[in-house]
């Protein structure tokens, strides 16, 4: 990918697939927004291409078959005019299941995420914290196959960060394909079983996903000091 000729990063090839829990680690600016766009086909890479299997064919008026499918949630997600309920429903009338079936999983989402008291609220009226946990409700309503999550629980208090960790957590076991970019080792990245570190304007791909105490390691510097008369 680049910007005015300037590389901000390239890779020969990444595979991001269904049941994949994949971390996404790099500087401000490394490009991990960039590179979730680009797997959500909303916008192209400067070269190369995307290849998507699995998916049906898209219809003539998408320009990209993964809009839809491969979903892209922003750190400050965008919401629908209108109340909780309304932007919970709207994704579920999406959906081409049984009305029960539908039904049972709004009421499941609204409970994981305990938005009970809030479902007649405008959306726009919600803290920061409501606002993502209402996005991540709504997609995991839709059960997308991949979903890309960019810094889920920045900003958020602890205990939004556990409800949302818990939602992430079910989508985990529901067979989701999870891509997660977070600036923080923590319950988060501990879900996953893959690591991605965009550095130095390359895509390095590892089995091993870092850890708190990993991080602390490395980080760790001695001091030492001494006293005078």
């Amino acid at each position: 990918m680049k910007f005015k000729q300037i590389t901000l990063f390239n890779v020969e090839k990444l595979t991001f697939k269904q049941g994949d829990v994949i971390y996404l680690q790099g500087d401000n600016g490394s490009g991990k927004s960039t590179l979730m766009k680009i797997l959500a086909g909303l916008i192209t890479p400067s070269e190369g291409q995307i290849i998507s299997q699995g998916f049906a064919p898209k219809s003539w008026w998408q320009p990209d078959s993964l809009l839809g499918k491969a979903v892209y949630l922003h750190q400050h997600p965008y919401l629908f005019e209108g109340s909780v309920k309304y932007n919970l429903t709207y994704a579920l009338n999406q959906l081409k299941t049984p009305a029960s079936e539908r039904n049972e999983r709004m009421h499941q989402a609204i409970n994981m995420a305990q938005l009970e008291d809030l479902l007649n609220h405008n959306a726009s009226d919600l803290s920061g914290g409501e606002r993502q946990r209402l996005a991540i409700a709504r997609a995991w309503i839709i059960q997308p196959k991949l979903l890309m999550l960019d810094e889920p629980i920045s900003n958020m208090d602890k205990q939004s960060q556990r409800l949302v960790l818990a939602m992430i957590n079910q989508l985990k076991l529901d067979g989701t394909g999870l891509l997660i970019s977070s600036h923080q080792i923590c319950g988060l990245t501990a879900l996953c079983q893959q690591h991605w570190h965009i550095k130095q304007r390359t895509i390095h791909t590892s089995m091993h996903v870092p850890t708190a105490e990993t991080v602390h390691q490395t980080n760790t510097t001695e001091l030492h000091y001494g006293t005078t008369d």
